[in-house]
């Protein structure tokens, strides 16, 4: 059964590079329709392609922390200090 924790950080690591180029190609996107539709180029697809990978820098920090915290709670699960015990 080791193979499903490798299998499930393998997928977390591909899904962050994937949530990048997904919201910077979501973000020029939709700012390229908003341009062609109010006649703003180039200002609106550079704006939302900022916005884009912001948002997808913004995910992948919010899934480093959420990875972060599952390890420490993996490290304090497996502690041999018997279940009264404090740490500093």
């Amino acid at each position: 059964m080791a193979e499903r924790p490798l299998f499930k950080y393998f997928w977390q690591a591909s899904s962050v590079g994937l949530n990048l180029v997904f919201s910077t190609f979501i973000g020029l996107a939709m700012g390229y329709g908003l341009d062609s539709l109010f006649g703003t180029k180039p200002w609106l697809m550079i704006v939302f392609t900022i916005l884009g990978i912001i948002a997808g820098f913004r995910e992948l920090v919010r899934m480093a922390k959420k990875q972060e915290s599952d390890q420490d709670d993996d490290s304090e699960g497996k502690s041999n200090d018997g279940p009264g015990s404090k740490r500093l």
